[in-house]
């Protein structure tokens, strides 16, 4: 998949055949046949990860009973900042070629946005409802929340699972933020495992600092 990613990337998906994607796996045509029936079934194998896996993660999230809303949230944004650290280069991928997807890929590709979209208004009009949040329109904030997670695709550089796990964090605190009701930070870093996320960030930011002055 790294190999179409990135053919799909410099020529597009309609400049792409299937034999260039051979060519860079190092196949004959023939051999990739054996993968793959033709160059829409590596398209669809793309999109099925980026648009349905994010989805499917979401909504067993919010099906979590040991859960309240303030750490599904954070779960979820949590989630979808990972997924875009771990294959950024697929996400913008699917962005750019969305209007060359065949008919029935684009219909995929948009009823997963509207599951990913559906998943956060359900839990931000949870949160709504206990008094946890602001009474936002939840549909609103979801699209900012998921906006945000998903421009990570554009500027987030792969360094370490460590780094991406506390960028995840920050991100997934900032959504958060953004909903919560004033006073009610308390609330939110509460927790041993809310703890050691700040401890981590902290961590982080000094070590950006030492750098910096190290530079210097």
């Amino acid at each position: 998949m790294a190999h179409a990613t990135a053919l799909f990337a410099e020529k597009g998906f309609a400049g792409t055949s299937l034999q260039d994607i051979a060519d860079a796996m190092g196949l004959t045509r023939p051999a990739l046949y054996h993968y793959v029936a033709n160059k829409d079934e590596v398209l669809a194998r793309l999109v099925t990860e980026i648009t349905e896996e994010p989805a499917v993660i979401l909504a067993s999230i919010n099906k979590r009973t040991d859960l309240g809303p303030i750490d599904k949230l954070h779960a979820m944004a949590e989630a979808i900042a990972l997924l875009q650290a771990a294959a950024p280069d697929r996400f913008r991928l699917i962005i750019r070629s969305e209007a060359e997807l065949p008919e029935h890929l684009s219909k995929t590709y948009d009823q997963s946005r509207r599951r990913v979209l559906k998943e956060f208004i359900a839990v931000i009009r949870a949160g709504i409802d206990a008094g946890l949040f602001r009474p936002v329109d939840p549909r609103v904030a979801s699209l900012g929340i998921i906006g945000m997670l998903n421009w990570m695709a554009w500027w987030y550089q792969p360094e370490s699972e460590a780094h991406a796990k506390s960028v995840a964090n920050q991100l997934a605190d900032m959504a958060i933020q953004s909903v919560l009701q004033p006073g009610d930070t308390a609330k939110f870093v509460d927790g041993p495992a809310r703890a050691i996320s700040l401890l981590r960030q902290n961590l982080d930011y000094l070590e950006q600092q030492l750098g910096e002055t190290g530079r210097d």
